[in-house]
C-alpha cells in the first residue's frame, strides 16, 4: 500500500492532466515531454488539508516534491519548541533532501499546507540517475534541478544576512530591502502573515508587532495587510 495513503497524510493521486510545467524543475521542458517524465519518474499526485504535513524530512524518503496547488511553508521545530519558517513555497514550488543542509541539530523540519494543496512526489534518484533512454527533457530536469540548488543557496545567504542582524528593526529592514529589491521598487507584497514573518526572522511576535508600530509612526514604511511600502532602504 502507498505510504502517504497508509499514513493518512493525503490522497493519492486519482486524475491525469495536473499541470506542473510551472515549477522551475520543468523550466524548457515541454507539455509532451512532461507526460513522458509521469511515467518515466513515476510521479504520483496527492491532496492534502490546510494544516497537515505534506513531507516529513526525518522520514529519510528522500523524494522531490512539486507544490502544483496551494501553499505551503518549511517549517523548524527546534528542541525547545520554538518554531521557524524556512522558506516558503507556492505553486511550482519545489522541496527535498537534496535542496536541504544537513539537519546537524536533530530539529523537526517539516512541510506544512497553509492552505488546501496538490503535490506532485517522485523518489530524487529517479531525477539523478542516468536514464536508459537517454531522454532529452531528462537531461533538462537535471540541469534544472542544479539550478535550482545554486538559487537555494542564494536564498539560504539571503536569510543569514536577516538573521545575523542584531536588532528586530534591523532584521526587518533588511529583509524588507531585500524583497524592495526583488520588486524592483518599494512597496512589495510580504510572502506571507505578519505571525509567520515574526517566525521567519526568529522572534517574539508581540515585539515585532510593537517595532512595526514605531516604524511606521517614525515613516519608515507604511504597512496595509501583506502591502509593504518601504521608505527607507538600506
Amino acid at each position: 500500500r502507498d505510504y502517504y495513503a497508509s499514513r493518512g497524510l493525503g490522497d493519492v493521486y486519482k486524475r491525469q492532466g495536473m499541470e506542473i510545467g510551472v515549477s522551475p524543475l520543468f523550466r524548457d521542458v515541454s507539455e509532451e515531454s512532461q507526460q513522458a517524465m509521469r511515467t518515466c519518474f513515476a510521479m504520483r499526485e496527492y491532496s492534502f488539508r490546510a494544516g497537515e504535513v505534506i513531507y516529513d524530512f526525518s522520514e529519510g524518503r528522500n523524494m522531490v516534491g512539486v507544490l502544483t496547488q496551494g501553499a505551503a511553508v518549511i517549517e523548524r521545530i527546534d528542541h525547545q519548541g520554538s518554531r521557524t519558517i524556512l522558506e516558503r513555497l507556492e505553486r511550482g514550488g519545489v522541496f527535498g533532501e537534496m535542496l536541504m543542509f544537513e539537519n546537524v541539530a536533530g530539529d523537526s523540519i517539516t512541510v506544512v499546507a497553509e492552505v488546501p494543496c496538490r503535490v506532485w512526489l517522485m523518489a530524487a534518484d529517479q531525477v539523478t540517475k542516468r536514464c536508459e533512454n537517454a531522454c532529452a527533457h531528462h537531461t533538462q530536469v537535471v540541469e534544472n534541478m542544479f539550478q535550482l540548488v545554486a538559487e537555494k543557496a542564494t536564498s539560504l545567504y539571503e536569510r543569514v544576512e536577516v538573521l545575523s542582524r542584531r536588532s528586530i528593526r534591523d532584521k526587518l529592514l533588511c529583509y524588507f530591502s531585500l524583497l524592495a529589491a526583488k520588486s524592483r521598487g518599494g512597496e512589495f507584497s510580504l510572502p506571507f502573515s505578519l505571525s509567520a514573518l515574526a517566525d521567519y526572522i526568529s522572534t517574539d511576535r508581540s515585539a515585532m508587532m510593537r517595532e512595526l508600530k514605531k516604524m511606521r509612526d517614525e515613516k519608515l514604511v507604511d504597512i496595509q495587510g501583506r502591502r509593504v511600502l518601504l521608505h527607507q532602504v538600506i
